[in-house]
């Protein structure tokens, strides 16, 4: 056999496979699957039958077809062996056709097939210092600030104790809960009104009046003063960061009806509340302490949570990476798989649900979508795999096990299949990225800033 390697692609290397006429033999070798499968009247069982006679019993058709499937199993290993320590698992991929392969075979000519296998990715550093001198910044969200967090929650427990009052005498203010029907249509550019826009749309809806982050800029300044029984209308711009992407950036009129208007009437802030507004407690600086230190505690794995996604972040930018087919499909399947297994958890999914979405259309259709995410987190990941190695980085044996038996568990909790290899695989790079974060934080400059 002789083997001619070739790549169209840097991580697909092709190998055109050409076995000489030893390889013919097979076809009148009663070893052959479908040949031995027979026995042939006269002839004991493993004896050469006369090539005449196999041919008109067995028939000629079946007895092609499975000398090229035989070829292919002595073949084929072989032509593996010459990549077989960078192919990546399950990417081999006949590339010619068996109905090709078996109208082209003949045994007064060379048999020929080509194959194509997806090989370990080469990481290439964009800079000449490599992921030396790292420089990161992390930006940090205010609501993570324990401080104001602590404030924030404090205040929140305290409304939770209030009863609410009808407001009589007049209109909306600041830190009133109000119901709202809600109505809009789009404006068109030429300022005449459009179609509805029914996601925009409410019935019954409760605002609360000191919690409207998620609110259209300008629409609680346009209810101020809004008497129950009262409709106003008036046009609004939803921003280009909006949250639902097909509303961003459009211009609306909404018409608003105030249905009922309430206003909080809270107990004294003093000791006595301090058992009700966190039970254990006996004085409001006890609150105020527990409270802040819960804020503190969840500022600090926020930041942590942060630094780890900055830093990735940065390293995936620092690397060129041609992603294989094989890897990108592999990754994608195991992301969309933790998050079926995320929402199954969550008791967000029902059996039949979780069936329908890991159908093979939902998978593709979801790698299809998440494909730039996922290219990010390979090349992530290849580039923490590199520094791995570099700086001889190391985990110990009894992590990885724990980490193991952990993930079989939640797997099995959930009557999840799981393959053992790939979950050893995965916990592997998860204790390789760990230890790689862990020594990129002493080793570069960290800046963190407030947004």
């Amino acid at each position: 056999m002789n083997l001619f390697a070739k790549s169209s692609e840097k991580n697909d290397v092709h190998i055109v496979c050409e076995c000489v006429a030893l390889y013919s033999k097979l076809y009148t070798n009663t070893n052959t699957p479908i040949v031995a499968s027979y026995q042939i009247p006269g002839f004991r069982p493993k004896k050469a039958v006369p090539e005449d006679i196999l041919l008109n019993y067995v028939g000629p058709k079946h007895v092609q077809d499975a000398t090229v499937e035989a070829i292919l199993r002595h073949t084929l290993p072989q032509a593996l062996a010459s990549v077989e320590d960078r192919a990546l698992e399950d990417s081999v991929r006949i590339l010619t056709k068996f109905e090709d392969m078996a109208n082209s075979f003949s045994l007064d000519t060379v048999f020929r097939y080509d194959v194509a296998v997806d090989v370990a990715p080469e990481v290439r550093w964009l800079s000449e210092d490599k992921y030396k001198n790292l420089k990161v910044v992390v930006e940090i969200d205010e609501i993570v600030d324990a401080e104001k967090a602590a404030e924030k929650e404090l205040k929140r427990r305290h409304k939770a104790l209030g009863l609410l009052r009808i407001v009589a005498d007049r209109g909306l203010q600041v830190g009133d809960l109000v119901v709202l029907d809600i109505f809009a249509e789009s404006i068109s550019s030429d300022g005449s009104k459009g179609e509805k826009i029914p996601s925009a749309e409410s019935k019954g809806f409760h605002l609360d009046t000191e919690e409207n982050n998620n609110l259209v800029p300008g629409f609680l300044g346009s209810l101020i003063g809004f008497r129950p029984g009262e409709t106003r209308s008036f046009p609004l711009q939803f921003p280009e960061s909006f949250e639902q992407d097909s509303l961003q950036g459009v211009r609306a009129q909404f018409t608003v009806v105030c249905k009922e208007l309430f206003y909080r009437e809270l107990p004294e802030l003093d000791d006595s509340l301090a058992g009700k507004l966190l039970p254990g407690c006996t004085t409001m600086d006890q609150v105020q302490e527990r409270i802040l230190q819960r804020c503190k505690e969840v500022e600090k794995t926020a930041i942590e949570q942060a630094t780890d996604n900055a830093i990735l972040d940065q390293l995936g930018k620092l690397v060129e990476v041609d992603v294989p087919r094989a890897l990108f499909q592999e990754q994608g399947q195991q992301l969309y798989g933790a998050k079926l297994l995320q929402l199954q958890a969550e008791r967000k999914l029902d059996k039949d649900q979780i069936a329908s979405l890991s159908s093979q259309k939902a998978v593709q259709e979801y790698l299809e979508s998440e494909r730039e995410n996922i290219n990010r987190i390979i090349k992530q990941m290849l580039a923490v795999g590199e520094i791995f190695k570099a700086e001889d980085l190391q985990y110990s044996t009894e992590q990885l096990v724990k980490e193991v038996e952990n993930s079989i568990e939640e797997f099995k909790r959930y009557n999840q299949d799981y393959d053992e290899g790939n979950i050893k695989q995965q916990v592997q790079d998860v204790l390789e990225a760990a230890k790689v974060l862990e020594w990129l934080k002493e080793n570069c400059t960290i800046e963190y800033i407030k947004r």
